[in-house]
């Protein structure tokens, strides 16, 4: 993976969500239509906080975070989050 080109902004994330599973833990395979849209991934970069809130998250973290949550962009084929700290449930 190329180095991303994105630095958040103030207290912004930036996250790589995971591949959503295909199968399930006995062996069936979810299709298409109803894989839900995963709700973890990685943190790539993080802007530098505010004045009053430093961020608690770092670069490499794993997290939780909401269903509807951050904005969706892509960037060279390649799906990510952009998401406030505050929106993020846990580090995992």
């Amino acid at each position: 993976m190329s180095k991303i080109n994105i630095k958040p902004l103030a207290d912004r994330v930036l996250i790589k969500p995971l591949e959503a599973e295909t199968t399930t833990a006995s062996g069936l395979i979810i299709p298409d239509s109803a894989k839900e849209k995963q709700q973890k991934g990685t943190v790539l970069a993080v802007g530098n906080g505010t004045k009053d809130e430093p961020l608690t998250v770092k670069v490499g973290d794993t997290v939780l975070y909401g269903k509807y949550a951050g904005t969706e962009l892509v960037l060279e084929g390649a799906e990510y989050l952009i998401m406030r700290e505050s929106d993020i449930l846990a580090i995992v």
